[in-house]
């Protein structure tokens, strides 16, 4: 009996093994780079432009802050000896008050920046994800993995998302 057992266990494992390939080449797998959308495509370059044009002007205005902070600094390095106490306190203020200044609306601008940056990358990635979704269904695919440690290029479709981005909405 039970080598009649272990003879049925080792016959069953044999189909299965035999099945398993069949199984396996059913399954379609794909692979998107989620870092090359973010980086290559129309939306995320439009994103990219937008958010350009509309911090340029404040940074400009933060590098002009800098330099004035520079140059009075530099001058009350120069002029410090021959000012009198009051008004060296009274400049040396001046220049903690600048730095303290400069140094906030440095601190607005990144906060701002990344909180635009975030909100235009989300539409980049909500659009993507629509995209992936749409292919999947069209090509029936099983599973699609955004991060690998490696992907071969047969199962990559990374450039068919990136082609589906560049189409009008």
């Amino acid at each position: 009996m039970k080598l009649f057992l272990n003879a049925a266990f080792a016959a069953a494992l044999a189909a299965s093994a035999v099945m398993l390939p069949a199984a396996a080449q059913e399954l379609k797998i794909g692979y998107v780079s989620y870092e090359r959308i973010m980086r290559d495509s129309a939306p995320a370059k439009a994103a990219s432009k937008k958010l350009e044009a509309e911090f340029t002007k404040r940074d400009r205005e933060l590098q002009e802050l800098g330099v004035k902070l520079k140059a009075a600094a530099e001058r009350f390095e120069k002029d410090g000896p021959v000012l009198s106490e009051a008004d060296r306190a009274r400049r040396q203020r001046e220049l903690t008050e600048l730095d303290r200044d400069l140094q906030r609306r440095q601190r607005e601008f990144r906060e701002d920046l990344n909180q635009r940056r975030n909100e235009e990358l989300q539409g980049v990635v909500e659009r993507a994800g629509k995209v992936i979704r749409q292919i999947a269904e069209q090509e029936k695919f099983d599973l699609i993995l955004q991060e690998a440690v490696h992907a071969s290029p047969r199962v990559d479709i990374t450039e068919r998302v990136l082609r589906a981005l560049e189409a009008p909405k």
